[in-house]
């Protein structure tokens, strides 16, 4: 299964020996995907632009639960053993410093409206009545997060031109994972079948994808006829793939 933040190899390495130059500095970006038409779907559509990152983030946050209940034991000493009843989408947690003090132009109000229109449905699926904001993907270097779509934006201004545009302000965006576990309909008996995506990073393959997800190498066509995968040598770093439930390997 796919781990929520993927470390790939770096691809920006020290300088040479001698040479003193610095090494390429990569800059973070919120990659905006469009949203599938396909509400069962687990395969973004294409990409629909990028929010770069002026300054990359100090830091992130990165969150896992689960759920957890207990039956009432009524006049017991103790409580009831916990059962597991399903896990919590993974979220992640991360800060945009803006600043436009030496151009003192509207490119921090611009940039605020572009998250802001993460959190709201596109033209497209507003149309469609389907109502989907775009999902999205964090990339940073060799960092790739889950894709996931913008649970929420706030911003504080921090610095104004004498006319009050905000030239300086700090935004806190908060990221929700799309699904750990897609359930999807199985059309011969009815039943719930679960179903999971993972992101391709770098080195991964199908054969080796399918080893840490079922144990089994050899059922990497199963994730290639899932995926609509011609060539299964040609996986880009960062596309998501949606991995069939065990029980539909057969």
């Amino acid at each position: 299964m796919s781990a929520p933040l993927a470390f790939a190899a770096a691809s920006a390495g020290p300088a040479a020996p001698g040479t003193g130059s610095q090494p390429k500095v990569e800059h973070a970006f919120l990659e905006l995907r469009d949203p599938p038409m396909n509400r069962r779907s687990l395969q973004p559509g294409p990409t629909r632009g990028r929010i770069t990152f002026q300054f990359n983030p100090k830091d992130l946050t990165l969150s896992k639960s689960a759920k957890w209940g207990r039956d009432a034991q009524k006049g017991g000493k103790k409580s009831a053993v916990p059962q597991f009843s399903g896990p919590e989408p993974s979220k992640l947690s991360l800060e945009m410093f803006l600043d436009a003090s030496d151009t003192q132009d509207d490119s921090v109000v611009k940039t605020v409206e572009q998250l802001f229109a993460c959190c709201v449905p596109t033209d497209e699926t507003h149309q469609s009545k389907t109502g989907c904001p775009p999902w999205v993907v964090f990339h940073w270097g060799a960092v790739t997060s889950f894709t996931a779509y913008v649970k929420s934006v706030s911003v504080k201004y921090t610095l104004f031109t004498p006319g009050g545009m905000p030239i300086r302000g700090t935004a806190t965006v908060n990221l929700e994972e799309i699904a750990g576990e897609q359930q999807g309909q199985n059309p011969t008996s009815g039943a719930l079948t679960a179903h999971r995506v993972h992101t391709v990073v770098a080195g991964d393959s199908l054969p080796s994808i399918a080893w840490q997800e079922y144990g089994d190498p050899t059922v990497w066509r199963v994730i290639a006829q899932a995926n609509d995968i011609d060539d299964p040598l040609r996986l880009r770093a960062g596309m998501t793939l949606v991995l069939p439930a065990a029980e539909e390997l057969g």
